[in-house]
């Protein structure tokens, strides 16, 4: 039997890293062909884009530019990593802390701003892990980089003794830490910030709504197939048999004028062919299916 070839966009649950999310597919899937496309972290639950077999030549190409967030931000104390399973390194009472004074902050964060990734994460420093480097003692600065965050929105504020609690939604670009804007929004205001929950509810075009839990895979395993994962990600070309058959033998094809970017080249029957670039005059395969 031949191996599976498709997308899984798994609710990913707390407590699990992105690889122990890709062990569970391989064994569920019968192939060791899986990978996945932004990583979360542990702490971390929600869309999970996972590729299994012919798919994960797709996961390099997948923009996924845009994610979107549900959180909790806790004013009133920073932790070594930036969220609720690190070391508290200092609190104050944010219970003074405004509506207002808030809002302000959250609008300073919004937009194009310079972000410093926190210092315990995936980010590399001369080929090694930013958290490997923290954990071994080592006093980390990372320096900042360009990010965008398109929304960033208070959905509701609770107050419990010296802590302040707020329920936020935020749409970033890629590469963005949440973590880092609650650590910044509590320094901004002077009492620290820490994240408390973080669920992503969409990962470029792939949202929440199609995901399933690692329970229901296991019930049901089921692949968004490969045409229908790529005609949601990409532009798309369809050709003709003839050229489906140049496709085939790697011929290269003429520009698409479908913009920067990779295009997804369908034959007739809606197979997805390939995935191109234009490079000038000619469109240059980047991964062939067939």
């Amino acid at each position: 039997m031949a191996d599976p070839d498709g997308l899984v966009v798994v609710d990913k649950p707390g407590g699990w890293t992105s690889h122990d999310v890709v062990a569970r597919v391989r064994r569920l899937a019968g192939t060791r062909r899986v990978g996945h496309a932004g990583t979360l972290d542990p702490m971390a639950t929600g869309v999970l884009v996972v590729g299994v077999g012919k798919a994960t030549k797709l996961l390099g190409h997948l923009a996924l530019t845009e994610k979107e967030y549900d959180a909790t931000i806790r004013l009133g104390a920073a932790t070594v990593t930036d969220d609720a399973e690190g070391e508290v390194t200092a609190t104050a009472d944010a219970s003074a802390v405004t509506g207002d004074a808030v809002a302000a902050g959250v609008a300073a964060l919004t937009g194009p701003i310079q972000q410093v990734p926190s210092a315990v994460s995936a980010v590399k420093i001369d080929g090694v892990r930013s958290y490997h480097r923290v954990r071994s003692g080592e006093d980390v600065e990372l320096p900042p980089r360009a990010v965008v965050v398109s929304r960033f929105d208070v959905l509701a504020t609770s107050r419990d003794g010296p802590y302040v609690d707020l329920d936020v939604s935020v749409a970033c670009s890629s590469g963005t830490y949440i973590r880092a804007l609650a650590r910044d929004l509590g320094a901004s205001l002077g009492v620290g910030g820490h994240l408390t929950a973080l669920r992503r509810t969409a990962a470029g075009p792939y949202r929440l709504d199609v995901a399933r839990t690692l329970d229901q895979l296991g019930a049901e395993f089921t692949l968004l197939p490969l045409a229908d994962a790529a005609a949601a990600a990409f532009p798309r070309l369809d050709v003709d048999a003839e050229t489906a058959g140049r496709v085939a033998h790697g011929m290269p094809l003429p520009a698409t004028g479908l913009g920067p970017g990779p295009v997804g080249v369908f034959g007739p029957d809606g197979t997805l062919l390939s995935l191109v670039e234009d490079r000038g005059s000619r469109a240059k395969h980047l991964a062939v299916f067939v």
